[in-house]
Order: structure tokens, then C-alpha cells, then sequence
């Protein structure tokens, strides 16, 4: 297969990339070890730009047939922050200075990625959330964050339920405990490293951040010693082969590799990239055959097209201009009253449809009037959403959209019963 053909063949996965500085300038990234598991399972990573005024161009990125989103800078708090938080300014500011890289808030990436998720969502597109990632889903569905562990959660535990979920000193190395729940997708993918009496495995952990109240649609995966949810599933969106899965991981299976190597800690580090890829292929597919392409013609039966084609253009000139035909033409004729001829025979269904179609024509004025009735309509929405906001108009979009494409699924449903019928 040619290389300039794979964009075309593969599916599409959105990543939303990261902003730093490098030599006094802005520069968008996105973790490597991300891009080689999208590549190497079968599809192709998208990276989406944290530019300004991007989230206004997400329909640009279409199709999109999967989201990946993964790492950036705390959520802005007033996404979902709630009543039931109570540090004070000193104590906000004490977070600041010890996770500088993180608190620096980013409005731009958090409108995109929350588009994003809540696309996917409206879509049912396939959605991984890697740590940040995991966190924008949550906020996307109503859950809300803690905003430091270690000030709003581990303070009030004992010693020894308190758990490092970052560490600057051992960054990569650092690693935790979790508890796997049984049955759900973790367990599957670590199920040949867990002990018989255990439903632990170590992961890594580059955050102070969490999930604080779960939004009510997820069921959790696992937890930290301390209680927090380390990973969780929407268990009524997750079937790969049926291009299902909307999931978030706090942890870093891709980085969970051994010091100085590539290997990985655990055989099911991969499977979640991997089982992810697997639902962006079966979206794909399912997009793809509700899109009917074109019947093409052999080579004799497009040239029998022609003639037939050409046969009644000849016979409409004369019929609209009532002019004489030449002789020699005559015979181009043939071709058309041969096939009306082949083809004059109705069923009661075909006939009862001409019926209906005849009614439609005769109750024009009865169209007429419900389109003025529209253009009123239509005059006072735009009164309606000329008041509206920018993010109200992206967001009410959307749903047409959504409900765009459940129409014409339900369309071509009932078309098909139709054709189904007339068949029979």
C-alpha cells in the first residue's frame, strides 16, 4: 500500500497537544510513547494545535473517529470547583509554588479538550483519557476534582493511608499501590500479574490532582490506599469490537516501563491503547457502511446507460419543441421504447406510491403556506440566537449535529423497509 494512501485507509485519532517554551517561544508537544501505541495498533494520531480560537474549528478535524487526551496543566477550578472546598488563599498559594508546571492554568486547551470529550460523548466517539485526560472527562459529565491531595484529601487520613502520588526527586520511578475491582476492564488486562489473593498492581503517578465526587454515568476501576479513583469506565459505552469505549486512566500505562528500557512493568500496560484502537477501527467501519457509495457500472452497461439516456433527451427535444425528427435518427429511439417497454409493469405498492406522490403535487399551496410559516420561524431563531453567546451557539450546534446524524440513521432504517417491501 502506498504511504500517501494510509490517511486515507486508517482511521483518525484527535490528540490535543501541549504548550511549553523552548528558546523564548511557544512549542506544541505531545508525549511520544502516545503517538507510536496509536500508530502501531492501526490508526492515525491527529495532533490538534493549543492555539487560540481552535476550539471554534474542531469541525475541521472531521471525521474524527477517536480522542486522546492526555497530559497539560491543572483544570481551571471554576469548571467545577463546588462549595465543599475550603483552602484558603495561603494554602492556594502554597500549591502553586510547589507544582508550578501544573497550576498555571490553560483556558484555550481546557475549552478544546471539554469540547472534545463532550463530543465524543454526544457521538459515542471512542474516548481515552490519560491522567488531565481522565480528569476532563470527569468534569465533562458533572464530576468535580480534588484540588490538591495532598491538602484536600490526605491531610485527614491517617499515616498509614496516605499515599505519594508525586514525586519530583524519582519522577519516573515512582510508583504506587492500587486496588483493581473485579470484573471490569483493568482486571482483564492485568489479570495474568495480579496475585491470587491480591488485586493489586504498582503504577506510576505524575499528579496532585484527582477525582474527587465521580460523575454518576462511570463506574471506578481502581483506587488508591488513600481512596482515590485511579481509573474508571462508562461500562453502557465500552465494547471495542463494537467501537465502544469511553474510559479514563489517572495513571501512565505507557510510561510504566523498567528503568533504562523499553520494557513495560506489566504484559496489560498496552492493552488499553491497544482495546482503544480496536473500538476507533470498529467506529470507523460503522461509519463507513452507513455511507452508501455509489453503484459503478460495468463498462457494457454504462454504454447502455448512455444510449437509453441519449434515446430519451432525443425524444424530450421533440416532444418540447414539436419538430420533426430526420429519418436517420429514428433509431435512436429504439433503445428508450425498448426499455419502457420492459419496464411499464407496476406493483400495487409502486402504484399506490404514484397515488401518493400525485397527492403531494396537488397540495402545493398547502407547502407554500408551511413555508412561509417556516420563514417566520426561521426569523425569529435568528432573533433568538443573535442573543446568544458564542459557547451557547458551539454547544447548541453540537446537538443539532448529534441529532443530525440519529435522523438520518432512522432515515435510511426506514428507506430500507421500504425498498425491502417494493422488493418482495
Amino acid at each position: 500500500m502506498a504511504a500517501s494512501e494510509l490517511s486515507v485507509v486508517l482511521p483518525r485519532v484527535l490528540i490535543v497537544s501541549r504548550r511549553t517554551v523552548r528558546k523564548n517561544k511557544f512549542v506544541d508537544f505531545v508525549g511520544e510513547y502516545h503517538l507510536d501505541l496509536i500508530v502501531s495498533y492501526g490508526a492515525v494520531p491527529v495532533i490538534v494545535p493549543r492555539v487560540s480560537g481552535v476550539h471554534m474549528l474542531l469541525e475541521s478535524f472531521e471525521p474524527i473517529h477517536g480522542v486522546l487526551l492526555c497530559e497539560g496543566e491543572d483544570i481551571d477550578p471554576s469548571l467545577y470547583d463546588d462549595e465543599s472546598n475550603h483552602l484558603s488563599p495561603e494554602e492556594i498559594e502554597e500549591i502553586r509554588k510547589q507544582h508550578v508546571s501544573d497550576t498555571a492554568i490553560d483556558k484555550e486547551k481546557d475549552t478544546i479538550e471539554l469540547r472534545l470529550a463532550k463530543l465524543c460523548l454526544e457521538r459515542n466517539i471512542p474516548y481515552l483519557g490519560i491522567c488531565r485526560g481522565s480528569q476532563v472527562l470527569n468534569v465533562a459529565c458533572g464530576g468535580t476534582l480534588y484540588r490538591d491531595i495532598e491538602k484536600d484529601l490526605s491531610r485527614n487520613l491517617p499515616q498509614d493511608k496516605k499515599v505519594v502520588h508525586i514525586d519530583y526527586d524519582n519522577y519516573d520511578n515512582h510508583r504506587h499501590i492500587v486496588k483493581i475491582i473485579e470484573n471490569t476492564p483493568l482486571h482483564y488486562w492485568f489479570k495474568d500479574s495480579l496475585e491470587d489473593d491480591k488485586m493489586e498492581i504498582c503504577v506510576n503517578s505524575y499528579h496532585h490532582q484527582g477525582v474527587k465526587k465521580l460523575a454518576q454515568r462511570f463506574v471506578p476501576m481502581a483506587f488508591s490506599h488513600d481512596g482515590l479513583i485511579e481509573g474508571f469506565y462508562d461500562p453502557d459505552a465500552y465494547n471495542p469490537e463494537e467501537g465502544k469505549f469511553i474510559m479514563g486512566l489517572q495513571f501512565h500505562p505507557e510510561r510504566m516501563r523498567q528503568q533504562d528500557t523499553d520494557e513495560f512493568d506489566y504484559p496489560g500496560c498496552t492493552f488499553a491503547y491497544q482495546e482503544f484502537v480496536k473500538a476507533v477501527v470498529a467506529y470507523n467501519k460503522k461509519l463507513s457502511t452507513s455511507v452508501k457509495k455509489p453503484i459503478k457500472l460495468n463498462q457494457e452497461m454504462e454504454k447502455k446507460r448512455k444510449i437509453i439516456v441519449r434515446s430519451f433527451s432525443l425524444a424530450r427535444n421533440i416532444y418540447e419543441g414539436s419538430s420533426q425528427m430526420h429519418p436517420s435518427k429514428e433509431s435512436d429511439l429504439d433503445a428508450g421504447a425498448e426499455f419502457l417497454e420492459s419496464n411499464t409493469a407496476l406493483s400495487i405498492q409502486q402504484e399506490t406510491r404514484l397515488i401518493e406522490m400525485g397527492a403531494t403535487v396537488r397540495n402545493g399551496c398547502s407547502y407554500l403556506e408551511k413555508l412561509k410559516m417556516n420563514e417566520e420561524r426561521e426569523g425569529l431563531a435568528r432573533k433568538i440566537m443573535g442573543k446568544m453567546s458564542v459557547e451557547q451557539l458551539s454547544d447548541l450546534k453540537s446537538f443539532y449535529n448529534m441529532m443530525g446524524q440519529i435522523c438520518c440513521e432512522v432515515l435510511e432504517r426506514k428507506l430500507q423497509d421500504i425498498v425491502n417491501e417494493v422488493a418482495s
